[in-house]
């Protein structure tokens, strides 16, 4: 099995295991960064707009020709990748394996399946009613309306087969102006004219001697453009079948396309990124553009002119989509036509390659700066792509007017393997520092002008520049060298300040927490050094037992992390300068590390393809998932509502939703056996979330499937002395109730006003009665009012004849409260459990009521029974202090029935119960008084 084979195995099995929650805490999102593969675009037309599809992969964008802004995205990732892509109107075809899906506004709506399932579509052409689709098998599949009301062809109509003699592999699928029915397949070596309403073979030209790349229709009759793999643009008039002329080019073909706004202007892009413009009644070449897409990539993907516009777009595999422009002539009158060159009207873009290096820019997770092998350094927005820009690398001039290094840019800096940004100084000088493959010195940038900065700073020990910082002020840069050298630059000047040595080997990490007091550094050869950066003093050093390779500081806390070559992730504290936590899981070589925003997880990604989660507070891995790519960078934002990861493979950032915003997430450790399959974050947001997600669906989520289920004891020892879990005022509150009562009396009694306003002094039924009369309303009959007060009376007199007729029951029983009812149950079961339950649960206030309403007459049931109810409490260990509080009550209020009645037999036996119970809590506060004592004469022993 090959490796595109088995990764494509991999990728299927993953997506058939993966579920909507893998990650507890992590959903996918979406990515930025993507604008366009290798595969060429497709220009529709709508009225007077235009619109430019492009394809990302599996799923494909719709742009605004007129400004580039991106206005729909497909909805959901095809099967496969994109081979080819259509537009017509309304409607977009995007063409994979052997289907081609039929999308309006980037939904699906219908989807065409070839009847041969190993076919793959790698050409699509819409004429008229007609849905053409050719197959890498060099079989042409004609589909048609099944009525003339519908909207696409969904119907096999017919089917052509094109065999090796006949012309080869086919190229392109061209339909002619004015050839009704008529479709012109263009293959390798010949031309081929059909009637696709009949299926019939009406020409075939010559073979050429040179191999067929592209062709295009020209605006005139009968012509169509093609070139050739050895550079030559041949002019073929089909009705003649003859060339009617040839342009050489020093490149391979790629594009042709034809300006129709009245100009009769040709471009011919290559492979190698130029594009070049002739004019064909001059017969000369106008302009060549250099290198505007990497040959590395595969160059110009396509090239065509707006039609009637003298816009021409590009794209190619480095990921750029672009406009340029030609300018109205500056000639007047009858002389010779001067005309302007193509400029660049607009762009879009991203990285060409995968990246290696990100940052969050600013506080609002608004922007991320991202490095990448292509060499280039972006700004991409979260909110809106036409505000992502490539951060300008054109070298600032020197005092004498001469830009350094020359009058162009050149190629680009080298590759970025480190980024730092603060923003304390943006605006006022350079706030950003970059590390550069191979450089001894870090690069300053300014985010504010978005170019490259004035300094360089150097290292003091001639090593490569391996890591930066920049303090919270903004006035200091720090450079880590290879050879283990430290230096501080000012960031204002570019003047160095400060040399530190303590490293033997190369310096991986460097911070300096908020208040310029303390740095940390750390290098390969295990050492962690501590410094008082304000008095240029070493305070100390840690060494570790394996080489370091990477750092994160996490300034409000004074925590950092360590990636160490053992495999494991070390959290030092900056003050203590000692490791807190140690966390062991990964099984191949981390790759990246963050801290969450509020210090307390940290998130790891490793070369075993796995993202990891640490609860700092309890040490462990609460979250894991693998993915498909091995993950080389992972950032969290700074308001902790995004994920930003980038990968081994795929040029754009993913970004992963939190859904710990809205949920709260289980601090369960978990082992590797319970990590998900999780699906990485596409352009489209198929199989992601919403960036709400877990806001508006906890119905989903089941508590003890993510905290687990626990039952608490009641009690851990029946012989052990607890206290209520309550809150710890309600025992104060029961001893002083009395005092609070006294307190919450008002000082004096409300006094009515002394002249109240005339409508205040109308009540109840007066206040109608009053305003009707006033109005005129007429009132309801005075004996009719008589009439029904009688009723109402009888009535009364009824119900109370009929109460002497109902069963005799005791009369109290009718009145007596719940706390009443539970307190004479308990009595007669002789067990007070539920009469207890409800007493604790009960408000001090409602406890004072009935503690009053107990029937302090003889023979005292009621006293002697609530009595015998707390020494039940008492003897269960539980609530001591409420119980104490209870009876105390009961001494306050009753105190002089029960000190009159201690003879009674019920009250006799009650206290008797109670106080033996209650001598059991005297050793518990002897024993604390004892503990109290031997505490404090140790504490105070010399």
């Amino acid at each position: 099995m090959t490796v595109e084979g088995a990764l494509k195995k991999q990728r299927v099995g993953s997506a058939n295991s993966v579920r909507k929650h893998a990650s507890r805490i992590f959903s996918p999102y979406r990515v930025v960064g993507n604008v366009s593969t290798n595969i060429p675009y497709a220009i529709g037309t709508l009225g007077t707009t235009f619109y430019i599809v492009t394809s990302v992969g599996r799923s494909f964008q719709i742009f605004d020709a007129n400004n580039l802004h991106l206005l729909f995205v497909s909805d959901k990732e095809t099967d496969g990748d994109i081979t080819c892509l259509a537009a017509h109107f309304h409607y977009v075809y995007a063409s994979f394996k052997n289907k081609v899906g039929v999308y309006k506004r980037g939904k699906l709506e219908h989807m065409i399946e070839l009847p041969d399932p190993n076919a793959v579509v790698a050409k699509i052409s819409v004429l008229g009613e007609y849905l053409i689709a050719s197959t890498n098998a060099n079989v042409i599949y004609i589909y048609k309306k099944n009525s003339s009301s519908s909207k696409y062809a969904t119907e096999l109509y017919t089917k052509l087969s094109i065999g090796t003699l006949q012309g080869g592999d086919i190229v392109e699928l061209v339909h002619l102006p004015t050839y009704v029915n008529k479709l012109l397949v263009v293959t390798k070596s010949n031309l081929i004219l059909f009637n696709i309403r009949t299926g019939k073979q009406l020409y075939a030209s010559n073979e050429f001697p040179d191999e067929i790349i592209t062709a295009e229709p020209a605006p005139a009759l009968d012509i169509v453009a093609f070139g050739t793999v050895t550079g030559e643009v041949i002019l073929f008039n089909l009705r003649k079948g003859k060339k009617i002329r040839t342009i050489k080019t020093p490149m391979r073909i790629s594009s042709i396309s034809f300006r129709t706004d009245g100009a009769s202007h040709i471009a011919v892009a290559s492979s190698n990124g130029d594009l070049i413009f002739y004019d064909l009644d001059h017969r000369s070449r106008i302009q060549v553009l250099k290198g505007i897409h990497k040959e590395v990539n595969g160059g110009i993907a396509k090239a065509s002119f707006l039609n009637g516009q003298p816009i021409v777009v590009t794209c190619g595999g480095d990921n750029h989509l672009k406009e340029y422009v030609f300018d109205p002539s500056l000639s007047q009158g009858d002389s010779e036509v001067v005309i302007q060159p193509a400029r660049l009207l607009r762009s879009r873009g991203g990285h060409s390659q995968p990246p290696t290096s990100i940052v969050f820019a600013d506080d609002q997770s608004h922007f991320v700066l991202s490095a990448s092998k292509d060499r280039s350094l972006w700004g991409f927005s979260l909110r809106k792509d036409a505000q992502s820009q490539e951060i300008s690398q054109r070298l600032h001039k020197n005092k004498d007017g001469n830009r350094i290094g020359g009058s162009t840019i050149g190629e680009k800096f080298p590759e970025i393997t480190s980024i730092v940004i603060e923003n304390n100084r943006q605006g006022q000088w350079e706030n950003i520092l970059t590390v550069h493959k191979g450089e001894k010195f870090a690069r300053t940038w300014n985010s504010r002008t978005k170019r490259v900065g004035r300094w360089t700073l150097e290292t003091t020990d001639d090593g490569f520049a391996k890591s930066v910082a920049i303090s919270q002020c903004g006035n200091f840069g720090l450079v880590g060298s290879s050879n283990g050298a430290i230096s501080v630059h000012n960031l204002q000047s570019g003047q160095k300040r400060k040399v530190y040595r303590l490293h033997k080997k190369a310096v991986t990490g460097i911070a300096i927490d908020g208040m310029n007091r303390k740095m940390v550094s750390c290098g390969l050869d295990g050492v962690v050094g501590f410094y008082d950066f304000s008095k240029s003093a070493f305070l100390g050093k840690l060494q570790l037992d394996s080489p370091i390779t990477s750092m994160v500081y996490h300034r409000s806390s004074d925590l950092f992390a360590l990636a160490l070559d053992d495999l494991s992730i070390i959290v030092v504290d900056s003050v203590t300068q000692k490791v807190v936590r140690q966390l062991w899981g990964h099984s191949n070589r981390i790759s990246s590390l963050d801290f969450s925003p509020d210090g307390r997880w940290v998130v790891s990604a490793s070369l075993d393809s796995t993202i990891r989660t640490w609860d700092l507070p309890t040490g462990g891995c609460i979250d894991g998932v693998k993915v498909e790519n091995v993950v080389t960078n992972i950032k969290f934002s700074p308001n902790g509502d995004l994920l930003a990861t980038t990968s081994v493979s795929g040029n754009g950032i993913s970004l992963w939703a939190n859904r710990a915003q809205f949920i709260s997430v289980s601090t369960r450790q978990i082992d590797e056996e319970e990590f998900s399959n999780i699906m990485l974050p596409n352009v489209s947001g198929d199989g992601g979330s919403n960036f709400l997600e877990g806001a508006f669906d906890p119905d989903e989520i089941d508590p003890e499937e993510v905290f687990g289920k626990y039952d608490s004891l009641e009690q851990i020892n029946n012989d052990l002395l607890t206290l209520s879990l309550g809150p710890r005022n309600k025992m104060n509150i029961l001893l002083n109730l009395d005092v609070i009562k006294q307190r919450s009396k008002p000082m004096e009694a409300p006094k009515k006003p002394e002249q109240a306003p005339f409508f205040l002094q109308l009540t109840k039924d007066k206040v109608g009665d009053d305003a009707s009369g006033r109005e005129g309303i007429k009132i309801a009959d005075q004996d009719s009012l008589k009439l029904e007060k009688e009723n109402d009376v009888a009535k009364a007199d009824a119900a109370s004849e009929l109460n002497k007729f109902k069963s005799s029951v005791k009369l109290g029983a009718q009145f007596e409260s719940e706390f009443t009812k539970l307190l004479r149950l308990g009595s007669e079961k002789n067990d007070y459990t539920v009469f207890l339950a409800k007493l604790v649960e009960m408000t001090p206030s409602n406890i004072d009521m009935e503690v009053r309403s107990l029937n302090a007459f003889q023979p005292f049931d009621e006293i002697s029974w609530f009595i015998e109810s707390l020494s039940q409490g008492l003897s269960t260990n539980k609530n001591f202090e409420l119980y104490e509080a209870y009876i105390a009550m009961l001494f306050r209020v009753h105190g002089d029935v029960i000190h009159a009645n201690n003879n009674s037999n019920n009250i006799k036996t009650a206290l008797e119960h109670w106080n033996a119970r209650h001598q059991r809590g005297e050793s518990l506060d002897e024993l604390v008084k004892f503990c109290g004592s031997v505490l404090n004469f140790v504490s105070t022993a010399n």
